[in-house]
């Protein structure tokens, strides 16, 4: 509707983008939980995983200590929006399109993954999982090229703006299959989150 003498033209203002960016709709939930033991090895689908704060998922692949990978990295864990999964699919023509296809560790509906990524420095937001995993989410999981060969010609292209996202974990814990997630703004909690480093994927907490 065209704004009119009774209705003026609202032009939200830096502060109320900024409010904007903390309400979701509503909490999203964990579909479907994966794991890779192996690099370009077989995709397992779990019930429950223990998520290793500044490390990883247990039995994953990228929670094993490497050196290409940077202590404290921005991909520690990947997820990727159930409600994309059609938009892949037919995008590559493909009827229907198995989430185990793609690689990502948690796919969660309900709640937009890419808003979960702050836009600004002073309202950082957080994803909760379940009873106690909080996650950072980092940016886009970009995909790979191995995605051409899984999806058919172009399958790389009709990824890309659907991959997912990366996120550190902050705080550890148990997810499992039907956890709520909820996008919430760090400063929220009191005393803000501990920090951690990453010591050959022990968690080593700094005071």
């Amino acid at each position: 509707m065209s704004p009119g003498p009774d209705r003026p033209a609202v032009v939200p203002d830096a502060a109320g983008l900024r409010d904007l960016t903390t309400c979701f709709a509503r909490p999203g939930r964990i579909e479907a939980i994966y794991i890779r033991p192996e690099r370009r090895g077989e995709v397992v689908a779990v019930d429950a995983v223990q998520a290793i704060a500044a490390c990883g998922v247990e039995g994953d692949h990228y929670a094993q200590p490497s050196r290409s990978r940077v202590a404290g990295g921005k991909r520690q864990v990947t997820l990727i929006q159930a409600e994309h999964l059609p938009v892949i699919a037919a995008l590559t023509g493909w009827t229907q399109i198995e989430a185990a296809w793609l690689r990502r560790n948690l796919v969660v509906s309900g709640l937009n993954l890419l808003a979960a990524h702050a836009l600004f420095r002073d309202r950082p937001l957080v994803l909760r999982i379940g009873a106690g995993v909080v996650l950072e989410v980092t940016g886009h999981c970009d995909p790979c090229s191995r995605m051409e060969a899984v999806l058919g010609p172009g399958g790389y292209n009709a990824m890309r703006g659907h991959g997912g996202v990366n996120a550190r974990i902050l705080v550890g814990g148990t997810i499992r299959v039907g956890d709520a997630v909820t996008g919430e703004v760090a400063d929220d909690h009191p005393g803000g989150f501990p920090v951690w480093r990453r010591r050959g994927c022990l968690r080593v907490h700094e005071s």
